[in-house]
């Protein structure tokens, strides 16, 4: 039975009128994950040098050990905001002799049979080589790459039963990175060594060989607890109703509509974010990338690469811009004809959509203002990347908006989910990252950084001064596009 579920979720995945058509896009993702598995087969080679470097006086077994709780929790917290939820059309199984239990033992185990959940082997395995071997003999090694596997479905299981009994709700978000913080601040105050803990922990399960036994239990456990939220939710009317409330919840943002027609068309597309699952996704992606600087600016490797850390200054201080700006007329897709027969003018409708791109730029701006306790140098490559941002991005993805024809399906997830993408959104990628990086590259070469900064300044507080001018042209271009995006929108992949 177990086969005939998996045959039928494969037909239904190449019969997808959308699964021939991102064959470009699918290709690109299968170079990415490629160019992945490389690395993480690399960095599971380099470790013990890296961790013998961070820390001389443990053996690099011991380190890992003592890191591996906060891996742990962090990457449960990934999976809880990005990790789509495994479904099927239990009405049309319902009708038939299948056993209930076997129905939601396949929902269970599908996600545990995905490959990309074992991308994390390609570093597990080289390091089990070459660093846990010589601490804890080969059995060590191959029970730590036990564990890992283990710990990978105790994750995913998890993180679906979290996920199934509160949500993607801002509070679940809010309770995780309390408890990330707290273990943090546990450790840097030495109130309590939660690295010392993890340490003897999960010493103790490599070395003992029975100890791979306890997370494998840990995973029966989840297991079970998914079991049990199924036995009291297996119908499909009590998902409507916890549906049903969360949309009560939503708010109405009634205080932009005395911005009039601009402050209504910024409240619904405001609405729109915060009451479909795809675009919420996305904003916890945008809060979680805002911490992406602190992957650079602390280490010295960076310091002197310029057109890397102006790489990471755009991007951080316009995350919001990036992520929500290739969808800015996509995601509306689904009501797009509607909307177009509304009283709603061209300019209005541009302009709302510059204003919330422009807004959501000046908060990642300011929410990234601590990173200027690093220098003065990142002051003014953020400074300067805000303005590139502000004058010159906001337009090229405004412009570019208008080529995308593919409608979004707001109600999945964003995680590994490519519906939509095209190579278009890819090409905008080269005014909005390389220009600058090769700029500032280049002009670095002749110890002249400062004119490549003056420059990209020069072009944002241009297209700020010039932003009616430059949304004429957009308008324009909308409106030549127009009907290309409607037809477009109407297509389902």
């Amino acid at each position: 039975m177990y086969s005939t579920f998996f045959k039928h979720y494969w037909l239904k995945s190449v019969r997808a009128p959308g699964y021939y058509k991102n064959l470009i896009v699918n290709i690109f993702v299968g170079l990415s994950a490629v160019y992945f598995l490389v690395i993480f087969v690399l960095l599971g080679f380099m470790m013990p040098k890296i961790l013998a470097e961070a820390a001389p006086k443990l053996d690099p077994a011991l380190t890992f050990n003592g890191i591996l709780i906060y891996v742990t929790v962090l990457a449960l917290l990934f999976r809880f905001l990005f990790q789509p939820l495994s479904t099927i059309n239990l009405q049309s199984y319902q009708v038939l002799p299948v056993k209930r239990s076997k129905l939601v033992n396949y929902l269970l185990i599908k996600p545990l049979l995905n490959p990309a959940n074992y991308l994390t082997l390609c570093f597990a395995i080289p390091f089990s080589v070459t660093g846990i071997h010589p601490a804890y003999g080969l059995g060590g090694a191959f029970r730590f790459v036990l564990i890992v596997i283990f710990l990978i479905w105790f994750n995913t299981l998890f993180a679906s039963f979290l996920k199934r009994k509160f949500g993607s709700s801002v509070t679940g978000i809010a309770s995780f990175l309390l408890i990330v913080a707290g273990l943090a601040a546990l450790e840097y105050f030495n109130i309590y060594s939660v690295f010392d803990l993890s340490q003897l922990v999960f010493g103790f399960l490599t070395e003992n060989r029975l100890g791979w036994l306890i997370v494998l239990v840990f995973s029966g456990a989840a297991f079970l607890l998914n079991k049990g939220f199924f036995a009291q939710n297996y119908y499909p009317e009590n998902f409507d109703k916890k549906a049903t409330g969360k949309q009560a919840e939503t708010q109405n943002f009634t205080f932009m509509e005395r911005f009039g027609k601009i402050g209504e068309i910024i409240s619904l597309e405001m609405k729109l974010v915060l009451r479909h699952k795809r675009t919420k996704n996305v904003l916890y992606t945008a809060v979680l990338f805002l911490l992406y600087g602190l992957l650079f600016y602390p280490s010295d490797m960076y310091k002197e690469n310029d057109a890397m850390l102006m790489f990471v200054a755009i991007f951080v201080t316009g995350i919001g811009m990036i992520l929500f700006g290739q969808w800015i007329i996509n995601w509306e897709g689904s009501y797009f004809d509607f909307l177009m027969t509304r009283d709603i003018d061209t300019q209005s409708y541009i302009k709302a959509n510059y204003f919330l791109l422009l807004s959501l730029s000046i908060i990642s701006f300011i929410l990234t203002t601590p990173y200027f306790l690093f220098g003065r140098d990142i002051l003014i490559n953020h400074s300067v990347a805000f303005l590139y941002n502000a004058g010159v991005n906001i337009h090229v993805y405004l412009f570019g908006a208008t080529f995308n024809t593919k409608r979004l399906e707001l109600s999945k997830g964003s995680a590994m989910n490519m519906q939509g993408v095209s190579y278009k959104n890819f090409i905008i990628m080269i005014p909005l990252l390389v220009v600058p990086m090769g700029l500032i590259g280049i002009f670095s070469l002749f110890s002249a950084k400062h004119i490549a900064l003056i420059i990209l300044a020069v072009l944002g507080l241009a297209g700020i001064v010039f932003w009616k001018q430059l949304l004429e042209i957009t308008e324009k271009q909308f409106l030549r596009r127009k009907y290309a995006l409607c037809e477009g929108f109407r297509k389902k992949e």
